[in-house]
């Protein structure tokens, strides 16, 4: 209802002309045009004429697709304003063609209050360019030990619950959270990382580590909060879906458990199939990410997962740090990167490798995490809200911290030239971004 206030408020139409058309959840691949009326969808198709006062744009060739549905991103507001807030993160999102945002909890105060999960929504309502939408705290505080109260947050807005960067470590509060999410017609995101053996780690064990004289993160921490999670789902029939999935063994696991029927899903960031762990050479504390990088065969089995299903979604695991926290020695740094600008952009790195078709990109972009979600969104459908992105795939770009939108500098791919540029954003019919 407060969407449709905010947003759908009566205009003129728009018709974007000379396009090629993408819809990943009906397979739609086609030259033609599209027409919106009052913030909705209301036709495509090869030629649909000039309605009378519609504004036209031309888009030149270029890609028309559904609006990027990021399952993941941290925000800074409430409590780190200094990294990045809700409005200059609505900016970075808006300029990489996401429209709408699920937001971690793990803030300060966290969001463990539906009046701070009000809070947020409205802040986000309030850029006028993001739908915004929080995963309220699995546990008070976010602190792993009493339950917070599923209920009421889901009420005020919660998409679903989970404690953020924080992994539920103890097996009896997760298996709770399991119950009480599927009571309500939800779910539970975990940071799959047992956290005594990650404790204090700051890159991924192995030989890299020990010659940067780096206390590492077994691999095998990943798999183990997996395992556990996934015999914990079997016994609640809840629902669990794991963050930033990064290691081989990892999505073993969870491709025997879709096997097996149970309600298991995941996601990836793309930092996990377009670098590996000789990226934080000569100490890049950009490169400095939760969970670490990984090995070169991790990030080919990323890639396979991808592929073949197994991976559900591609989420940005925007972590906004600032200079201060990432001009330490790599030990003290702070773990995290920029990813909302980026997000298209590297995705479609894995396209023109030859590893995803474009329909299939965009569908762990938008269409999938949509329906993980149940939104509405990642469809060209007529009737659907007019959340857009045009973008030129083959368009190149350099990534260069200091130069991406919003506050947030700190990207791992700081140096990266990509192929694939948004030219333009709009939410419910309106133009937020133009590049």
């Amino acid at each position: 209802m407060t969407r449709e206030r905010v947003y759908n408020r009566r205009m003129g139409d728009l018709l974007i002309t000379d396009v090629r058309l993408l819809d990943p959840a009906t397979g739609l691949d086609a030259p033609g045009e599209l027409l919106v009326r009052d913030g909705l969808i209301l036709d495509h198709g090869a030629s649909l004429g000039r309605p009378d006062g519609a504004t036209v744009v031309a888009g030149g060739g270029a890609c028309l697709a559904p609006g990027l549905v990021d399952l993941r991103a941290a925000l800074g507001e409430p409590g780190a304003e200094h990294r990045e807030t809700i409005a200059s993160a609505a900016q970075a999102a808006a300029a990489g063609g996401i429209t709408t945002l699920c937001a971690l909890p793990d803030t300060d105060p966290p969001l463990d209050d539906p009046a701070l999960i009000q809070f947020v929504i409205r802040r986000g309502e309030a850029t006028g360019c993001v739908t915004i939408l929080p995963y309220g705290a699995a546990t008070a505080g976010c602190a792993g030990k009493e339950m917070s109260e599923f209920g009421l947050l889901r009420e005020a807005g919660a998409i679903a619950f989970t404690d953020g960067a924080r992994a539920i470590g103890s097996a009896r509060t997760m298996r709770l959270a399991l119950s009480y999410a599927r009571a309500f017609g939800s779910f539970v995101v975990q940071h799959p990382e047992e956290p005594s053996l990650a404790a204090g780690g700051a890159a991924t064990e192995g030989e890299r580590a020990t010659r940067m004289g780096l206390p590492g993160i077994p691999r095998a921490a990943e798999a183990m909060m997996i395992a556990r999670d996934i015999a914990l789902a079997r016994i609640t029939k809840g629902h669990v879906h794991f963050a930033h999935v990064s290691t081989a063994e990892a999505l073993d696991l969870i491709r025997a458990a879709k096997a097996e029927g149970l309600k298991v899903t995941c996601d990836t960031a793309p930092p996990y199939f377009d670098l590996n762990e000789t990226a934080i050479g000569e100490y890049r504390t950009y490169a400095k990410l939760s969970p670490p990088l990984r090995d070169e065969a991790d990030r080919l089995a990323v890639i396979a997962a991808l592929k073949d299903g197994t991976i559900d979604a591609i989420a940005s695991d925007h972590q906004p740090r600032d200079a201060d926290d990432k001009r330490l020695p790599f030990a003290q740094a702070e773990a995290g990167g920029a990813g909302l600008a980026t997000l298209l952009g590297v995705t479609l790195a894995r396209v023109h490798g030859g590893d995803l078709t474009l329909l299939a990109g965009l569908d762990l972009l938008s269409a999938k995490p949509a329906k993980l979600l149940g939104i509405e969104g990642g469809t060209l459908r007529k009737g659907a809200p007019a959340d857009l992105v045009l973008f030129h795939p083959e368009r190149g770009w350099r990534v260069e911290a200091g130069r991406l939108p919003g506050k947030a500098q700190n990207t791992p791919f700081d140096g990266r030239a990509l192929e694939g540029k948004v030219l333009g954003t709009w939410k419910a019919g309106r133009q937020v971004f133009a590049a």
